[in-house]
């Protein structure tokens, strides 16, 4: 699968997983309760600073991070046909300052660095008869999937370019829902192998 993990080590790589969502949670926290245009500038300074002192591994986050700017015009552009300014840019500084911080955490934590966080906060949950380590898989799959997923729309969208000179933009749903079901099918079909699942009363179709 295609990953938006950098191999390019940096100083974030060398923070623990439990360390970075941690701190990616409680900062996400503060910024959406600040309010002021001043605190949350600053606030989008600092995690500017953040992503830039990443260097080369912030190659690999350049497509995430250009989908979030066109977001962010997108945010700004309807908030001033409604002439709200204010709230606007507020929203914007939020928005960018979270999501910079969730790509920073994203090119520099593995899959398998992120169940393991996972595995461990929900290990709790076995006392009441629930599987933690099949429950974090589960969870770790559904994040490693949407970021696969987003690989996946960019590659058919630089194919459709190559070809027609132009982004696909709705046209790659369809390709893209294929795509999906197929990986869910051999994702399905191979955790029923490895984790030794009893067959399915019902063959999938």
């Amino acid at each position: 699968m295609g990953s938006l993990y950098s191999e390019h080590r940096t100083w974030l790589h060398a923070v623990p997983a439990g360390w970075k969502l941690g701190l990616l949670v409680v900062v996400c926290a503060a910024i959406f309760r600040l309010s002021s245009m001043t605190h949350l500038g600053v606030a989008g300074v600092l995690c500017s600073l953040v992503y830039l002192s990443l260097g080369q591994a912030m190659r690999q986050g350049l497509k995430p991070l250009r989908a979030l700017l066109f977001t962010l015009v997108l945010v700004l552009a309807f908030h001033a046909v409604l002439q709200q300014m204010d709230v606007g840019v507020v929203s914007v500084l939020r928005m960018a300052s979270a999501c910079l911080l969730s790509i920073a955490l994203t090119l520099t934590t593995s899959s398998g660095e992120l169940q393991d966080v996972l595995e461990r906060l929900l290990t709790p949950l076995q006392r009441f008869g629930i599987r933690a380590d099949r429950f974090a898989l589960q969870l770790a799959l559904m994040l490693r999937f949407i970021e696969y997923f987003f690989v996946v729309w960019n590659r058919l969208d630089d194919s459709y370019r190559l070809r027609t000179g132009k982004g696909g933009g709705f046209r790659l749903l369809a390709p893209l829902t294929i795509q999906m079901l197929q990986t869910a099918r051999r994702v399905a079909d191979t955790l029923d192998v490895r984790l030794g699942e009893p067959p399915t009363s019902k063959p999938r179709q």
